[in-house]
């Protein structure tokens, strides 16, 4: 049976739902099932592309993305919200041992994103999760101009606009979808 891979993002204006995509993409390179979802939104978010996540999806999923657009250096609060409804699954050891990893899009090159990056890790790591970045053997990492971290694939994009990845953006979520693809598989 193939691993399931849950990408769980928030997205109010389209880059990390792009991001997230993306890594689906290279998650279904890698024979894995690809479960995209969203957070729950907010009055004034837009709907949502993708279903609502469930608290029994992220227990039956074998790896975890997690992507969160930047604010003020943190996570949206939408992201936040969720994790902090997670104390049963908490208690209950449900994560333990589920490899996982961030990502994140900014509209400024220095807009937060590695913080925000190392912050969405935290919840993770209370839920004893293991956690993987993007490794320096993908080129791309060495050669962007825009985004990408050792920490999870990121995208900069001027807020408001709808651009698209680039090259290396999208390079880097491929190969991070594999990467967790790869893990989930070993330890099925």
């Amino acid at each position: 049976m193939p691993a399931k891979v849950l990408i769980l993002y928030h997205s109010r204006h389209g880059s990390v739902q792009r991001l997230a995509e993306k890594i689906a993409v290279g998650v279904q390179s890698a024979a894995a099932e690809a479960m995209l979802r969203c957070v729950a939104p907010w009055p004034a978010d837009p709907p949502p592309a993708h279903p609502v996540v469930t608290k029994a999806e992220l227990v039956q999923a074998d790896a975890l993305a997690v992507g969160s657009p930047v604010r003020f250096g943190q996570m949206s609060s939408e992201m936040k919200y969720f994790w902090e409804q997670t104390s049963d699954l908490w208690l209950q050891g449900a994560l333990i041992d589920k490899p996982a990893g961030v990502f994140t899009s900014s509209s400024s090159m220095h807009g937060g994103q590695e913080a925000n990056l190392l912050g969405m890790m935290l919840p993770l790591l209370h839920h004893g999760m293991v956690l993987l970045g993007q490794p320096y053997d993908v080129p791309a990492l060495h050669q962007t101009q825009s985004g990408g971290t050792p920490y999870g694939p990121t995208q900069v994009t001027s807020h408001g606009t709808s651009s698209g990845l680039t090259t290396h953006e999208h390079h880097l979520c491929l190969e991070f979808g594999k990467r967790l693809a790869r893990f989930a598989g070993k330890l099925q």
